[in-house]
């Protein structure tokens, strides 16, 4: 990194991606080393989930400290274009998610209609939920997680590899990385909402503008995971809009990832 640049948006792409494996390794030492002096941490995957999402954020937080216009940028968040870009790119991502369920679970359905005897395989299961449950995944998921992940994944990963292999294929390879870093099942839209950060990014040179729809991506994805909303939109006939619901977020998400690559690279060339 440059420590010599001041402005913020310019230092944050100077940090290179060997100087993010480091700080990495460092906080995965001082996370074991945690470990050592409180065992209890081991214990909980999401308390030690946190402690080691902390230190990669004080790494950041050092790499960037003495910079300026993180204010301006905050600022720029409730301009309206970029306000109504963020609800849009949230909300046909969040939508597009639930493509894979409800396929799955019609499928499910159509097969229990025609043959009485059909035993569903597409059951939710009851969630035991604990106040510090609760409070340690917001904790991790709907904070620290859209910080980090914006800053590894588009804040250096994107940057650097941009000027080595191009636009497209750098907004490919670190939403690959991003994706594979999911559940099997939400592989495919992690990517879609990756290429959806990397497009934001590049079009504001603002990482809190991805950071502000990974944010409330993870709210919302939280509250429903909580509220078990699966089940809900599982039965018939809710089952029906939800599906087209979905096909149409689906085509949208497409439209809009095509759209604005066209016109990143047209404007990159």
């Amino acid at each position: 990194m440059d420590k010599s640049i001041n402005d913020f948006n310019v230092r944050l792409r100077t940090i290179r991606i060997r100087e993010l494996i480091l700080g990495i390794i460092i906080s995965f030492i001082l996370t074991g080393l945690l470990i050592g002096v409180f065992p209890e941490i081991y214990d909980n995957d999401d308390l030690m989930f946190v402690v080691l999402l902390s230190f990669v954020l004080i790494f950041f937080a050092w790499c960037l400290k003495g910079t300026t216009g993180l204010g301006n940028n905050f600022n720029k968040l409730f301009v309206k274009k970029t306000r109504n870009e963020i609800l849009y790119v949230f909300l046909i991502n969040i939508l597009f998610a639930f493509l894979f369920t409800c396929i799955v679970t019609g499928i499910d359905l159509l097969i229990g209609f025609y043959d009485p005897s059909w035993v569903t395989g597409f059951d939710i299961d009851s969630v035991d939920v604990t106040a510090g449950t609760v409070l340690l995944n917001a904790i991790g998921a709907i904070i620290f997680a859209p910080l980090i992940e914006e800053l590894v994944f588009r804040g250096v990963l994107f940057n650097r590899l941009k000027i080595r292999v191009g636009i497209v294929p750098a907004m490919l390879i670190s939403s690959f990385l991003f994706g594979i870093g999911h559940d099997f099942g939400g592989i495919t839209s992690a990517f879609l909402f990756g290429l959806c950060m990397c497009i934001l990014y590049m079009k504001t040179d603002n990482i809190l503008v991805p950071m502000s729809v990974h944010f409330i991506n993870n709210i919302t994805a939280t509250l429903l995971e909580l509220t078990q909303i699966d089940a809900f939109i599982g039965q018939f006939p809710w089952i029906i809009p939800a599906t087209i619901i979905t096909l149409v977020a689906t085509v949208l998400l497409v439209k809009y990832i095509i759209q604005e690559t066209k016109l990143l690279k047209k404007s990159y060339s």
